[in-house]
């Protein structure tokens, strides 16, 4: 049996975005805290789907019992990042029926005609669940800015609005962690060139990943001030490089695996005299 290299230092700390943060800084390739490789990584993947798989149904099951505590995953990052390999990979380890996922595609028309926030407020878990969000709000404050539909005062009141919503989700007792995949545009680069030249992976491409990859550069600077102005105390942002797709699964189980267990689960305490119970099924 293979052993199991662990983490030197916890994700949580190596990747939180705090004061003096520059993205330009970040490797894309690096590995910030795990000493191990791709084969480890994936040995470390498996070995701790039970962790979290019992950490989600201690949340699930103490919300039958009037618990409150539930965690929000938002995960942002370009095209190709592999926001779709974190949910296929890191969430499967965890009871469908204690999860809530949604892709955040293009507002409609219905949504347009709302503050950016409605549909995002909808949508957030409720008691004992585990919610991912698959982009999410900060669509309104990266592409809006890139592309210029909103100018810099909205932008800044888009920053506030999004920072007291997140402050209201922890106050209710929501877990929130703000994923950032950060990967290089070579990476983007060949992730769409293996994607033309797979035709299993045909439905995933979309010519307007081109169009706005042109857009890189603007994109890092909104990710940039974005970052600095919403990783806040109760909803800190973490980016994790991705251009190795195994690191950013096990960082953001990581990331998961410390939220869920900074929540003192426990199981709810039998409301019925157990010996009794059993002694009646015993005798069924």
């Amino acid at each position: 049996m293979a052993s199991v290299v662990g983490f030197k230092q916890l994700p949580s700390e190596t990747l939180r975005v705090g004061q003096g943060f520059s993205l330009a800084g970040v490797d894309p390739d690096s590995t910030p805290g795990y000493p191990g490789a791709k084969r480890d990584g994936q040995v470390l993947l498996a070995s701790q789907d039970d962790d979290l798989a019992d950490l989600q149904e201690k949340l699930f099951a103490e919300s039958r019992f009037g618990g409150t505590k539930r965690a929000l995953l938002v995960l942002q990052a370009m095209d190709t990042a592999g926001k779709g390999g974190i949910v296929g990979h890191v969430m499967a380890a965890m009871n469908p029926q204690g999860v809530s996922f949604k892709a955040f595609k293009a507002p409609t028309d219905e949504e347009k005609s709302h503050d950016f926030l409605w549909r995002i407020e909808k949508e957030v878990p409720a008691a004992g669940m585990v919610g991912v969000f698959d982009r999410s709000h900060y669509e309104d404050v990266l592409i809006h800015r890139v592309h210029g539909w909103a100018d810099a005062a909205e932008i800044e009141r888009r920053y506030e609005a999004i920072n007291a919503f997140e402050a209201e989700l922890a106050a209710a007792g929501t877990t929130v962690v703000k994923v950032m995949l950060h990967i290089s545009a070579d990476e983007q680069k060949e992730r769409l060139l293996a994607r033309l030249d797979d035709p299993s992976k045909h439905w995933k491409y979309s010519r307007g990943d081109l169009t706005e990859r042109a857009f890189w550069p603007d994109y890092m600077a909104a990710y940039q001030a974005a970052l600095e102005a919403t990783s806040t105390d109760v909803a800190p942002w973490h980016v994790v490089p991705a251009n190795r797709k195994w690191y950013a699964r096990i960082a953001v189980q990581q990331l998961l695996l410390g939220a869920l267990g900074g929540l003192s689960l426990d199981w709810p305490k039998a409301a019925f005299d157990v010996a009794e119970e059993r002694d009646l099924v015993a005798r069924s």
